[in-house]
């Protein structure tokens, strides 16, 4: 799973990269002159824009690659999950919702949701992201929200879960959430170092996650008859 998520990730990566720069070489191609003080300041302004630029769309790059990569690799970590989740709880486990026509419609479709959630995520994050200090913190505030709900996607998806209600438990336990999915966040917005550090740290993500939803549920159901 590791060499399967991180071959589509890079893959993808590389290729977004590379039709992104072939856009937009040209715009970075000559800097301004430094002569003068006001060519100066011309000169630093075009350099930040450059730099910021180069961090964005690695980045942007990345989370496009990488929803690739999930999407693609998601029964094998579905698997993984489900694994988890029969190993903790033992006799107790959860039997997956019956497999027939409209369970894998519905499936697709609240994977497309997911799909379409993450690409508004990553414009909303590239429009914000060019905010001094509050851009960043929103940023990752989103990520953060965003990597919880991928890999609560994975013990929920098998009982069916909608988005919405996948969204409702992000809401209801928003700490833990947090919690969950700000080092993912965090990882995937270091550009390059990135693709190796989620492809190799994805699998434990999942447990991780799956583990902690399972507790938290069974949590919710002691204080319902408590």
């Amino acid at each position: 799973m590791v060499v399967l998520t991180f071959g589509l990730t890079w893959g993808g990566y590389l290729l977004a990269v590379g039709f992104v720069d072939g856009l937009t070489s040209g715009f970075f191609q000559q800097a301004p002159d430094a002569a003068g003080f006001f060519g100066w300041i011309k000169h630093l302004g075009w350099q930040a824009m450059k730099w910021t630029f180069f961090l964005v769309t690695r980045i942007v790059a990345f989370y496009m690659a990488f929803m690739l990569a999930y999407t693609l690799s998601a029964p094998g970590y579905v698997f993984l999950s489900s694994a988890a989740e029969k190993k903790y709880v033992g006799d107790d486990f959860e039997k997956d919702a019956p497999l027939n026509l409209k369970g894998i419609m519905t499936d697709i479709l609240e994977g497309l949701k997911i799909g379409v959630l993450g690409l508004l995520v990553t414009m909303v994050a590239l429009t914000v992201g060019f905010i001094p200090l509050f851009g960043q913190i929103a940023v990752l505030f989103l990520y953060t929200g965003y990597s919880t709900l991928m890999f609560l996607d994975y013990p929920t998806s098998r009982r069916r879960w909608s988005l919405g209600r996948k969204m409702g438990w992000l809401r209801r336990h928003g700490r833990a959430a947090m919690h969950l999915g700000v080092f993912p966040a965090v990882v995937s917005l270091v550009p390059i170092v990135n693709i190796f550090l989620m492809a190799l740290l994805f699998p434990l993500f999942t447990v991780h996650t799956t583990l902690n939803f399972i507790a938290l549920e069974q949590a919710e159901k002691d204080d319902s008859l408590g």
